[in-house]
């Protein structure tokens, strides 16, 4: 079994390390990349392709995510008397799985939010008019987005430490 438990932490781990790698490539590298103008006339096509690469891959570790942080849980002894005991939700170990899964919904929410509306949108704006007033303010939506939501990962992986770690 602790095998089993291992395995289910050690794909926790890719998983976030998959997701926030990558959403930190793109905020680092491929959009400063596309911003300059000898790369103008790929931009677009680089970007939709990779975004529409990742948002697969994100949406696997957000899968992942889900399947294996249950798992995690009852390895460590979370059951189902305790998910629903108001005392286990305000100990140490409850407050911060609280805060950690409440960022994760919100995460989830901010990446549907990006992936699926603002994203998609901004892609068309770009499609239509690269240099239009409404392009520039759906595309700067997208960015901020992804950093909210890239800032909101680095907590939610703060948080997982001092779940198995203990809070300071």
């Amino acid at each position: 079994m602790h095998t089993l438990y291992l395995i289910s932490v050690w794909l926790h781990v890719m998983a976030a390390v998959i997701w926030i790698g990558g959403t930190i490539f793109l905020a680092l590298v491929l959009i400063p990349a596309i911003r300059r103008p000898e790369f103008g006339s790929l931009a677009l096509e680089l970007i939709r392709w990779t975004v529409l690469r990742f948002r697969l891959i994100g949406w696997i570790c957000f899968a992942v995510f889900i399947v294996t942080g249950t798992v995690n849980l009852v390895f460590r002894g979370v059951t189902w008397s305790d998910v629903f005991n108001p005392a286990f939700w305000r100990g140490s170990f409850g407050t911060v799985l609280t805060f950690k899964l409440t960022l994760v919904a919100i995460i989830f929410a901010v990446s549907a939010l990006h992936d699926f509306v603002i994203g998609p949108r901004a892609t068309t704006a770009w499609q239509r008019n690269p240099k239009s007033t409404e392009t520039a303010r759906l595309r700067k939506q997208a960015v901020q987005i992804a950093r909210i939501n890239l800032l909101l990962a680095l907590v939610v992986t703060a948080l997982g430490t001092m779940l198995v770690r203990g809070s300071p």
